[in-house]
């Protein structure tokens, strides 16, 4: 049988397919609600007018809560010039979409939170409760940390501007508890000529004792230097220009030397969980009576043993006639400042966020921000939280990927 072959027109073409790619939405617009801070001693402010201006005229909503930028020496006009709108309720802040805050949730703020709500904000692993975690949980709430907040270097961009300040900050304050004014022994910090310059012992060669060690010795002081990672000694020698006397944590060569400085700071930092303990009770009772602590790891429980945490309003008690001061939020009293710095991170982060499409699409695009990133859509993500807890831990990335 006979077949005939099958008619094609001369018109006919093949033609390729577009490939389909992976595109990114349109800009979304943000819904931004800054509370006022009324817990942890803040003062801060996470955006600041400067910012808020940026904000809206690219767009975006801003509600601010009255007064929540005096503690930074920011008004309500400012932020109303700005093109923010002031709530004089709070609850109407907590309607926003995305709340920016200074400090942790607390108890009586977790009642104001919304469903599926997002939230950027510090998370101070050492005072975190269960409670609150749970919540939160129970909200579905997607919460991004301050502290584990990475940049696409790998850096934590507040938490190193944070260090900055209080490594910068703590001569200071030594320096104002040495004085008289405050009922100190009297000592000038760094002396003059014809005087042994004031002696400095500094704990932890991380950022907050590199800023500490620069101040001391811009001062004019004699400072030596303590840390187990020889590494991170060799960085800070290498990073400030200046030969320095350096050692790691050895109890006895500590011991000797605590005896007879005037100012001792504690700068060492912790990856997760409480900071070790270093100084014992008897180490802190043989130093100089009138001689300064300041002990900036307090927030992570501190590593002088007779440290304690203290507030803004009274930030300093006697132990051993040895002044402790051990404001666990050190930033907070440069608030200007620190609000300044916290903005300046936080604010090409809304817009990057605002350019991907919303929050859940810039963690799918950016994978440096998932470390940061401690709850999402209720689920815990965070180990070190999950094991503090005894609570379930989800994968991150499981997460996302389930979800595309």
């Amino acid at each position: 049988m006979a077949t005939s072959r099958p008619f094609v027109s001369p018109s006919f073409t093949y033609e390729t397919l577009e490939e389909t790619l992976d595109i990114k939405p349109k800009g979304a617009e943000l819904f931004i609600g800054i509370p006022k801070e009324t817990s942890f001693s803040e003062n801060r402010i996470a955006l600041t007018p400067e910012a808020v201006s940026v904000m809206v005229a690219n767009g975006h909503r801003v509600v601010v809560e009255t007064k929540a930028g005096h503690g930074s020496s920011y008004t309500d006009k400012d932020y109303s010039e700005a093109g923010a709108k002031i709530a004089y309720d709070k609850k109407e802040v907590y309607e926003c979409d995305i709340l920016v805050k200074s400090a942790p949730v607390s108890d009586s703020e977790c009642e104001l939170l919304k469903y599926n709500q997002y939230i950027i904000s510090p998370i101070h692993l050492a005072v975190m409760k269960s409670e609150i975690l749970q919540k939160m949980m129970d909200k579905k709430i997607t919460a991004l940390s301050f502290e584990n907040l990475k940049d696409e270097t790998g850096h934590n961009p507040i938490v190193r501007s944070m260090s900055e300040i209080a490594g910068s900050a703590v001569m200071l304050i030594a320096g104002q508890y040495l004085s008289n004014a405050n009922n100190g022994k009297g000592v000038l910090v760094g002396g003059i000529s014809g005087i042994p310059p004031t002696k400095v012992i500094i704990i932890g060669a991380g950022i907050v004792g590199e800023y500490a060690a620069r101040t001391a010795l811009a001062m004019g002081a004699s400072v030596k230097v303590f840390d187990n990672d020889i590494y991170r000694l060799k960085r800070m020698q290498n990073n400030i220009g200046v030969r320095m006397w350096t050692s790691v944590i050895e109890p006895k060569i500590l011991a000797k030397q605590l005896k007879t400085c005037d100012v001792a700071v504690g700068a060492l930092s912790s990856d997760g969980g409480r900071t070790p303990l270093i100084v014992t009770e008897e180490m802190v009772s043989q130093m100089r009576p009138g001689s300064v602590i300041v002990d900036v790891s307090i927030d992570r429980g501190g590593c002088f043993e007779t440290s304690e945490v203290t507030t803004h309003e009274k930030p300093v008690f006697k132990k051993y006639d040895v002044i402790h001061y051990g404001v666990p939020n050190i930033p907070s009293g440069f608030a200007r400042t620190a609000s300044q710095a916290i903005s300046n991170v936080l604010m090409p982060l809304l817009l990057e966020t605002a350019a991907e499409g919303g929050v859940d699409k810039l963690i799918w695009y950016k994978i440096n921000i998932r470390s940061g990133i401690y709850l999402f859509k209720g689920s815990l993500t965070n180990f070190y939280l999950s094991e503090r807890f005894d609570l379930k831990y989800t994968d991150l990335n499981l997460l996302i990927a389930s979800r595309r």
